[in-house]
């Protein structure tokens, strides 16, 4: 497994509760889902701190609105990102994906190491999380992916896998009208998503889009499709974990989190 991430530095800011790491995390003001799955995946002495991007609730989404509003979670990083580090946090986690992977591998390396400068900390990413993860399962090349998105940034997504050396057989966008209503995406849609992407060609299902509550779906998944399906929260909250030198497993979220 290749974590992306700068030298770890010596552990520095530990307290009664986060006496092994405290992780800020950084998600949308519209996002409802990251918070409580972070904290699902949270090993003892190890503590999460949520910092808020401020966004307006996007609605009547389309193509070019979707990506206007990705670029501004974008712009906002940098004040939630000095908001956190008032609680002194030893590592940050994003807790938003589309923008992390634009541009491809290049972009996504430019845009990580834009919030590293600004904090002095190593940053988790979703799009750097997933190349992990495929990478850890070992013998991936072809996937399949649903997002929230739509078709202009599964574009960017496809690019990204691409650049790392995964096959996009298929990828659905699931064009969410409003931020807010990504969390509204039940299981029922996500099983029948699925169906349309599995098939004998795909090595491995993946689901981007951190505001879609899919963690627990995707590991039930796992055991019947004999093949890994990663969501997105999964991958990242794991990538902070491991590039922090913690190895625990946690059991009930996929192999991801309980043997890798």
């Amino acid at each position: 497994m290749t974590m992306t991430s700068p030298t770890m530095p010596a552990r520095r800011n530990k307290d009664v509760q986060g006496y092994r790491y405290k992780f800020g995390v950084l998600g949308p003001s519209t996002n409802t889902i990251v918070q409580p799955d972070f904290d699902d995946l949270r090993p003892h002495g190890v503590t999460n701190h949520y910092s808020r991007i401020i966004v307006s609730n996007a609605k009547a989404v389309s193509n070019e609105t979707f990506m206007a509003g990705a670029w501004e979670i974008s712009d906002n990083t940098i004040d939630a990102v000095r908001g956190v580090m008032t609680c002194a946090p030893d590592h940050l986690v994003m807790g938003m994906s589309a923008v992390t992977f634009f541009g491809g591998a290049e972009g996504a390396l430019k845009w990580r190491e834009n919030v590293e400068a600004v904090s002095g900390l190593r940053v988790s990413t979703g799009a750097e999380a997933l190349a992990a993860a495929l990478a850890a399962y070992g013998n991936i090349r072809k996937v399949a992916f649903f997002s929230p998105y739509y078709p202009t940034a599964n574009a960017e997504v496809r690019r990204f896998l691409s650049d790392h050396g995964y096959d996009t057989v298929r990828d659905v966008p699931l064009q969410a009208p409003s931020w807010t209503a990504i969390a509204e995406i039940d299981e029922a849609r996500i099983r029948q998503t699925f169906h349309l992407l599995d098939g004998d060609d795909v090595d491995a299902l993946i689901q981007v889009g951190t505001n879609v509550s899919a963690m627990r779906f995707c590991a039930a998944a796992e055991t019947w499709l004999g093949k890994p399906v990663i969501a997105i929260n999964t991958a990242t909250y794991w990538h902070a974990l491991r590039t922090c030198g913690v190895r625990d497993h946690v059991h009930g979220f996929g192999r991801l989190m309980a043997e890798l």
